[in-house]
């Protein structure tokens, strides 16, 4: 846990990431990437003899068999080849998110989208922090994976204490590299959740996939 005082308003925060089979708290994070490799499209193009060619009719001869002139074969226009699936569209629906993908394509990475799934975990853990006015992680890691959607998560959760910054808060996570390394990490989806407590104090939860 890492907590850092700004003039502003009191604000903490902590990380952490989890891999298919074990959660890391240690302050490490391991990026990995995978490619896989898909068959072009094959054009084909079918040889056929034309449907109206004439055959002669044979004529006798004393000493050779009659002689059929074989029809030219006819060439089909080529298949078009079918055009590379489009890349997915990408879906921002808060202003964390956005601030995130600005993030990432600082550093030449591709944008997270929006995944409702992760935003069901955010939603309780924000819910459940501000209820406990402070922050903390438990199986939020765990329930991102069981979204089914990658092979890995992280969770960035933190608290801000004049209630809603997004700016602020994501400014803190980027000055922290445990937090900078899970909005900089090898995943494609993401969701985000705000909660003011009675406290006053605002209450985010990040779920990336």
């Amino acid at each position: 846990m890492r907590a850092v005082a700004w003039t502003a308003a009191l604000a903490l925060s902590v990380s952490v990431a989890a891999g298919a089979s074990a959660v890391q708290r240690d302050t490490k994070s391991t990026q990995t990437a995978t490619s896989s490799a898909h068959p072009l499209p094959v054009s084909v193009a079918d040889f056929l003899l034309p449907a109206n060619a004439a055959i002669p009719t044979p004529t006798p001869a004393p000493s050779s068999p009659p002689a059929v002139k074989p029809a030219a074969p006819q060439v089909s226009a080529p298949v078009a080849a079918p055009r590379p699936a489009a890349p997915p569209r990408i879906v921002v629906l808060t202003t964390q998110q956005a601030l995130i993908n600005r993030d990432r394509a600082a550093y030449g990475l591709p944008p997270l989208t929006w995944n409702n799934c992760l935003y069901n975990v955010a939603v309780s853990n924000a819910r459940r922090m501000a209820a406990q006015q402070y922050i903390s992680h438990t199986n939020g890691v765990y329930a991102d994976l069981a979204c089914g959607i990658g092979p890995r998560s992280g969770e960035n959760v933190g608290y801000w204490s004049a209630g809603i910054n997004d700016t602020a808060i994501n400014n803190l996570f980027m000055a922290s590299s445990d937090h900078r390394a899970n909005i900089l990490g090898p995943y494609h989806y993401v969701a985000t959740a705000w909660v003011v407590g009675a406290n006053g104090y605002g209450y985010i939860a990040v779920e990336l996939d």
